[in-house]
C-alpha cells in the first residue's frame, strides 16, 4: 500500500480509551474515515459522537480497512487481539501498534505478522492524550524501514514528528527510555512541591520559581498546575505508568535504582486508591507516606 493510499482509505482503531479516542479525533479532523472498536460500550458511543464508525466486534475491522492501529493497555492484550484478527487480515495490510508494551513481544508480533504477509510497526507515542489532540506528541517507530517510509506521512497526521529508531521492538524500547525519564521528572516535581509545602512555602509560588530556574522540565507545564490544584482527572492513568515502570525494570540489563524506588512509590499510590487517576497523583502518595 503506497503512502498516498494510507490516507485515501478508512483506518481502523482498536482501543478507544484516552489515547485511541485522541488518535481517532486527529484522523477525523484530517478527513479520514475511522472505523473503531472497544470493549467498552461508552467508549464506542463517544467515538460515534465525533463522527467515527464503531463496529460491534474487532474482527469486522479488517473487512473494511487494510490499516489497523492498536491503542491497548499492554502487550498481552495486543497479542490476544492480533490472534483474533489474523485470519481476517488481508495480505498487504498494515498493523501499527501504538501501545506501550514489552519490546520482545513487539519483535515476536512483527515476525509473526510478516509470515502472514502483513506489515507491522511498533509506533509508541511520547505524550498524553491532550497533547496528542494538539499534535504535540512524537511517534518512535520500530519495524522495517521501507514500511516506515510508506507510513511516515500517515503517522505525521497524529504526531508533530515520527522518528524511525530501528527494527521491530526498537519503538517499544525507546518508549520505555522516554517514560523512565519522564516518570522520574514527574516524581521529582511532586516531591519538590511536597517539600516546599512542608517548609511552609506557597506551592504555586514554588512552582513558578521552579519553572524559571535551572530545575525546569517540561513536565512542570503539563503536571505542575494539576498537582497544585490537586486536579487528578486523567490525562494518563497512574496505574498505566506503574505498568511501564515494571516493563522498564524487566527490560533493563543494568541496575536502575531510581526506577526501583519509583516503582515502590507508584505501588503505594495504587494501594491508596489513586491508580485510575492521573499520573500526577503520585504527589498524593508522597504526601500520605508520613501523614
Amino acid at each position: 500500500m503506497s503512502e498516498s493510499n494510507l490516507t485515501d482509505h478508512p483506518v481502523g482503531i482498536i482501543g478507544l480509551g484516552l489515547m485511541g479516542y485522541a488518535i481517532a479525533k486527529r484522523f477525523l479532523a484530517n478527513g479520514i474515515r475511522v472505523v473503531g472498536y472497544d470493549l467498552d460500550e461508552e467508549c464506542r458511543r463517544r467515538f460515534a459522537e465525533i463522527g467515527g464508525s464503531p463496529v460491534s466486534v474487532a474482527e469486522d475491522l479488517p473487512k473494511q480497512t487494510k490499516v489497523v492501529l492498536l491503542s491497548l493497555p499492554d502487550h498481552l492484550v495486543v497479542g490476544r487481539v492480533v490472534s483474533s484478527l489474523k485470519k481476517y487480515l488481508q495480505k498487504g495490510s498494515l498493523i501499527i501498534d501504538t501501545s506501550t508494551g514489552d519490546p520482545n513481544a513487539a519483535v515476536r508480533l512483527g515476525s509473526e505478522l510478516a509470515d502472514c504477509g502483513v506489515d507491522c510497526l511498533d509506533a509508541s507515542i511520547s505524550g498524553n492524550s491532550e497533547q496528542l489532540l494538539r499534535k504535540e506528541v512524537i511517534a518512535m517507530v520500530g519495524g522495517k524501514k521501507e514500511v516506515y517510509d510508506r507510513a511516515a506521512a500517515f503517522l505525521d497526521l497524529i504526531a508533530k514528528e515520527s522518528i524511525y529508531v530501528g527494527s521491530w521492538g526498537a519503538g517499544a524500547q525507546m518508549k520505555l527510555v522516554t517514560n523512565l525519564v519522564l516518570g522520574l521528572n514527574r516524581a521529582a516535581l511532586a516531591e519538590g512541591i511536597a517539600f516546599a509545602t512542608a517548609l511552609g512555602l506557597e506551592p504555586a509560588v514554588a512552582l513558578d520559581v521552579l519553572k524559571q530556574s535551572m530545575a525546569y522540565s517540561r513536565i512542570m507545564d503539563t503536571k505542575g498546575e494539576k498537582m497544585i490544584l490537586k486536579d487528578f482527572s486523567a490525562q494518563a492513568r497512574l496505574a498505566q505508568h506503574l505498568k511501564d515502570v515494571r516493563l522498564i525494570l524487566g527490560a533493563s540489563r543494568c541496575k536502575l535504582p531510581l526506577s526501583e524506588t519509583h516503582r515502590t512509590l507508584l505501588e503505594h499510590a495504587v494501594d491508596l486508591g489513586w491508580g485510575d487517576y492521573d499520573n500526577s497523583a503520585v504527589l498524593q502518595a508522597i504526601l500520605e507516606i508520613h501523614a
